[in-house]
């Protein structure tokens, strides 16, 4: 074959190939999913974003007409389940639904960090906000948070805070409250919210700001003592209790949230029907209904509008970590 040839047989092949990745999108979208799906959580079963994505992804299975496989692979704060979905084929059937702390704080908090959510992944949504709610034990001396910031005050580095570990939303909740009321007080992390809130109840533990859900039904049992709530309005599951910058720490705000993502490179016509599949999926009357009860809310948001979300939670709680001294354990 003359080298005319060779280039004339190259230029076809590189054409036909082009065309064939032009066409192939819009085929995989229109087929998709032919198999189940996996969605990765990156934290233990049975805590928030365990529980936020099983009623996800049930609704999700219901619109996309196949199973969705929940995967629980915990560890280093979420890290190792959002670097198992970073190096996993950018097809539609690897998923991670992952919470602040994963797309917020660990970029500022590990220097090392094996994953980069604004570079190496693509944002599909964010799913649910929730405020996180200050609470103290049952027979801990303060019925507000006015008292909360006369008693912290009175007695620097002696209360202690129950977090459900280091960079957690109730660590930082509490880190970024120490620095709106400039008061201190001693961080106590625990491997989860479970073990912070039975301390917290039986007194071995004197505040929390955990999250909403898991200890709504401790506060309306009276075995916890609720004093505000850090989003930017009163929940609907505690319309008594007061926003802590209603409570007197104007400008304080910080909720906690989860967001779902697909390893980069996802096929834009494919995105797009994943994002579809998963906003119909939110506005079930019976999952809206179980969020309200949980005192959280859906939020619909583009691909692009998460990743500006995400690009400020990050600069917000970058302030709080450099500020707070905070490191990773």
């Amino acid at each position: 074959m003359t080298s005319h040839a060779v280039c004339a047989f190259a230029a076809k092949a590189f054409a036909v190939l082009a065309l064939a990745a032009v066409v192939a999108a819009p085929v995989q979208a229109a087929d998709y999913p032919e198999r189940n799906i996996t969605v990765i959580v990156p934290f233990p079963p049975g805590g928030a974003s365990d529980v936020t994505a099983r009623l996800v992804s049930n609704k999700l299975s219901e619109r996309i007409g196949k199973p969705v496989i929940i995967e629980n692979r915990a560890g280093a704060n979420g890290g190792l389940g959002a670097a198992t979905v970073k190096a996993a084929a950018a097809d539609g059937y690897t998923l991670l639904i992952g919470s602040i702390g994963v797309y917020a704080i660990n970029p500022v908090l590990y220097k090392n960090l094996k994953y980069d959510p604004l570079k190496e992944m693509d944002l599909l949504s964010l799913l649910v906000r929730t405020p996180n709610v200050l609470v103290t034990s049952p027979d801990f001396p303060v019925k507000n948070v006015a008292e909360l910031i006369a008693y912290l005050k009175a007695n620097p580095n002696k209360v202690t805070f129950a977090s459900s570990g280091t960079g957690s939303s109730d660590h930082l909740t509490a880190a970024l409250f120490w620095q709106k009321t400039d008061t201190t007080g001693v961080h106590v992390p625990y491997k989860g919210g479970g073990p912070a809130i039975n301390d917290l109840m039986g007194g071995h533990a004197n505040v929390s700001f955990q999250n909403l859900g898991a200890v709504a039904q401790q506060i309306k049992a009276g075995k916890l003592k609720a004093l505000a709530v850090t989003g930017d309005k009163r929940a609907d599951a505690l319309p008594d209790v007061p926003t802590i910058a209603e409570a007197g720490v104007p400008g304080y705000v910080g909720d906690n949230w989860w967001g779902i993502v697909a390893p980069a490179g996802l096929p834009k016509p494919l995105a797009d029907k994943i994002y579809k599949a998963i906003q119909e999926a939110l506005k079930a009357p019976e999952l809206q209904a179980q969020f309200a009860r949980e005192g959280a809310a859906s939020v619909e948001m583009s691909s692009a509008e998460f990743g500006k979300y995400i690009e400020t939670e990050i600069v917000k709680w970058s302030r709080v970590v450099k500020e707070g001294h905070i490191t990773a354990q």
